[in-house]
């Protein structure tokens, strides 16, 4: 018998995406294909310490209460000598997992892993730097402004309604859909408690259509679109739509007039390559009514339970859960 891989599945990291990651390391855990790999758990908790948790820990949201890297657990200092691992897969979000940090670090380090590297992962993570290579490459994107304080902004040129969110920050966290000028400034307060730089993007009013992207044997792979369909009383998909009261729903396939998810997935592609990405990600856009295509945000690590967007969209292009990780494991180990 073949010895199987030992992988490290890295949860948690100190940003305030740490319980969206648990879960979505969870995820991995039950899915991989253990004929080929060896799981290891590793965690990393909200103080940014590597700990060797309960490999058997629950890492699912339980009676609304979500899971948390537990403090108490033994450290891991060296990866390489304590657990002897071949590569890990990082199932973080968010700063330190997204933002270029942990990749860092592992680059440092000598370990491979699971996805983009450094570089393209701090651009991807800062939505106003990566606005600026997406249209650098032709792509349209939202206008706005960056602040980096809740003093003296103008926002006449844009217009109402607006979009106010933490510049480096994830799951929609810190995101408050502002609609009169008297909620503006206390709309940046908050997003300043997440970041300190703000973006504020006048409002696309527009169909939230999202692309999965997949390096495999050095090509790239965009799967058929989905859209995000909004349930209840949510404004946007906001973190609670996303995880806490099943309020959204991914349709696939979408109806859309010929050809535009064909160029839907051109230019997720075309995204996926102006920020340097490597592994995944999962692109998001707006299809407005009159037929224009903007693009949102790219995530270099979206979130991966079996029931994310970016599985279920890849499972529409025909690649399974298990599968996929499978893919990306063998796609960071052959660069």
């Amino acid at each position: 018998m073949t010895e199987r891989l030992r992988v490290g599945i890295v949860a948690g990291g100190p940003s305030s995406e740490h319980e969206i990651s648990c879960i979505s390391a969870g995820g991995i855990l039950s899915a991989i294909d253990r004929s080929k790999y060896e799981p290891v758990l590793v965690g990393i908790t909200k103080t940014g310490v590597w700990v060797l948790p309960d490999q058997n820990m629950t890492l699912s949201i339980v009676d609304g209460i979500l899971p948390v890297m537990d403090e108490s657990s033994p450290r891991t200092a060296d990866l390489g000598a304590d657990l002897e691992l071949d590569i890990l897969f990082p199932a973080l979000h968010g700063a330190y997992g997204e933002d270029g940090t942990f990749q860092r670090f592992c680059d440092l380090a000598g370990i491979t892993y699971v996805g983009s590297g450094a570089k393209a992962s701090e651009l991807a993570m800062d939505k106003s730097e990566s606005k600026k290579a997406f249209e650098k490459v032709g792509l349209k994107v939202a206008a706005g402004i960056d602040v980096f304080n809740a003093e003296s902004v103008d926002t006449s040129a844009l217009g109402l309604p607006l979009f106010v969110k933490p510049a480096r920050g994830g799951s929609s966290r810190g995101t408050t859909k502002v609609k009169s000028v008297d909620a503006l400034i206390p709309a940046i307060k908050e997003a300043l408690e997440f970041d300190s730089k703000v973006m504020i993007e006048r409002a696309i009013v527009g169909r939230e259509i999202e692309c999965a992207v997949l390096e495999r044997n050095g090509e790239l792979l965009a799967s058929p679109v989905g859209e995000i369909r909004i349930l209840g009383n949510h404004e946007f998909y906001d973190f609670e739509a996303k995880y806490l009261d099943n309020s959204t729903e991914l349709v696939t396939p979408v109806e859309l007039p010929d050809g535009v998810q064909a160029e839907i997935q051109s230019q997720a592609k075309k995204a996926f390559a102006a920020i340097g990405c490597a592994g995944l990600a999962r692109v998001d856009f707006f299809y407005t009514q009159s037929g224009e295509i903007v693009i949102n945000e790219i995530n270099t690590m979206p979130g991966f339970t079996s029931t994310s967007v970016y599985p279920k969209l890849m499972a529409a292009a025909g690649i399974g859960y298990t599968e996929l990780i499978s893919a990306l494991i063998e796609s960071a180990l052959s660069e």
